[in-house]
C-alpha cells in the first residue's frame, strides 16, 4: 500500500460523513464540480511556484495537487487503481505514438 493509496482510502471513507466533520467531507458534499474547480485552482497554483523555481512551495502546492486530485476523482467515483492501471498500460508506450492512437488524438 502506497500513501496514495492511503490518502484514496481516506478520502472514500469520508464520503457522506458530516461536512463539518472534516474539509474532505465538506469539498464532496459540494459536488463533483466544485471538486474539479478546486483541483485546477491548486494545479495552477503548482504551476506559479514551478515557474518561479520555488522547490519548496512547489512541493507543497504538488501535494495539494495530488490530494484534490484523488478528492476529484472521488467524487466522481474513479478509482486509484484504475488511473494506475492506465498509467501501467501505457508504459513503454512513445506519448506521441500512444497519443496519437486516442480515439481524438
Amino acid at each position: 500500500m502506497s500513501i496514495l493509496h492511503d490518502l484514496a482510502a481516506t478520502i472514500e471513507a469520508r464520503k457522506g460523513t458530516d461536512p463539518e466533520s472534516s474539509w474532505t467531507a465538506k469539498l464532496l458534499a459540494k459536488g463533483p464540480e466544485k471538486c474539479a474547480e478546486k483541483f485546477g485552482e491548486e494545479a495552477i497554483e503548482a504551476i506559479i511556484e514551478a515557474a518561479k523555481g520555488d522547490r519548496e512551495k512547489l512541493t507543497s502546492e504538488a501535494a495539494d495537487v495530488l490530494y484534490h486530485l484523488l478528492v476529484m476523482l472521488a467524487a466522481r467515483d474513479v478509482a486509484l487503481d484504475d488511473v494506475l492501471a492506465e498509467l501501467a498500460r501505457r508504459q513503454g508506450i512513445s506519448g506521441i505514438v500512444e497519443k496519437a492512437a486516442r480515439p481524438n488524438g
